[in-house]
């Protein structure tokens, strides 16, 4: 399931993951499924950013700056995420979810500015959003790829395939510096990690394809995207404001 997600949107890997740790396979403490989930989301999104690659929709320029700039936000985030805890932020994260659905939704019949290339005009734009959704991914534990796909429509015009695809490098670069930090921490259940990469790669297969059959019908990604950003952002808001 979390390898599908990030080979069809580019996100929703730890948002899945660390609710099914803890949930569904009963893992105690909600720091080792961030920590164990961020190690297996990286390496699925590693995974899918190589299938996509071939397929020739990466905007590399764009996402190696916009990666870049994340770093240090997910290193400022993932240490005031060990620190505090976030259920409520989560609930404000679930809303800001919600309305990224709902301009992906507005937006869905424009088709992107193809060709695009990292420029002066843009630069600022891919560095100031690369270091927001950086943070916002430290701090959550998660990859960030629903933040990420709309930041770099936002800040270059790029078509959503586009996003999509360049998005995981992203997802890979601050997953890796989020997992290296609760790693670091002695907060990652290898045994569950690994399981979770060999289900990832298979459905990250899948997923990619499936990406690929969409983004060639006008408006049918974004709408997929957004459906699937409504659907966890209320099941976050469900698990963090109703009673237990």
């Amino acid at each position: 399931m979390v390898g599908f997600s990030l080979g069809l949107v580019g996100g929703g890997g730890s948002i899945l993951a660390v609710p099914l740790m803890v949930y569904v396979i009963g893992v105690p403490d909600a720091h080792i499924a961030i920590g164990t989930s961020i190690i297996a989301v990286t390496t699925n999104a590693a995974f899918n950013l190589f299938n996509h690659s071939r397929g020739g929709t990466v905007i590399w320029s764009v996402a190696l700056v916009f990666a870049v700039a994340g770093i240090v936000g997910a290193l400022l985030g993932s240490t005031l995420g060990k620190m505090l805890d976030g259920q409520k932020l989560l609930a404000l994260f679930a809303l800001v979810m919600l309305v990224i659905a709902m301009l992906m939704l507005k937006t869905r019949a424009r088709i992107g500015v193809s060709g695009v290339k990292m420029s002066l005009a843009n630069l600022p734009a891919i560095i100031g959003l690369g270091a927001a959704t950086g943070t916002l991914s430290g701090f959550f534990g998660i990859g960030g790829g629903f933040l990420i796909v709309p930041a770099l429509m936002l800040a270059t015009g790029m078509p959503i395939m586009n996003a999509v695809s360049s998005s995981l490098v992203a997802v890979t670069t601050f997953g890796l510096t989020t997992a290296a930090s609760y790693a670091w921490s002695g907060l990652v259940a290898w045994p569950l990690a690994e399981l979770f990469i060999v289900g990832g790669v298979a459905g990250g297969l899948a997923g990619t394809r499936a990406a690929r059959h969409l983004s060639v019908r006008r408006g049918a990604l974004n709408v997929v995207f957004a459906a699937v950003i409504i659907a966890v952002a209320l099941y976050m808001l469900a698990r963090t404001l109703l009673p237990h």
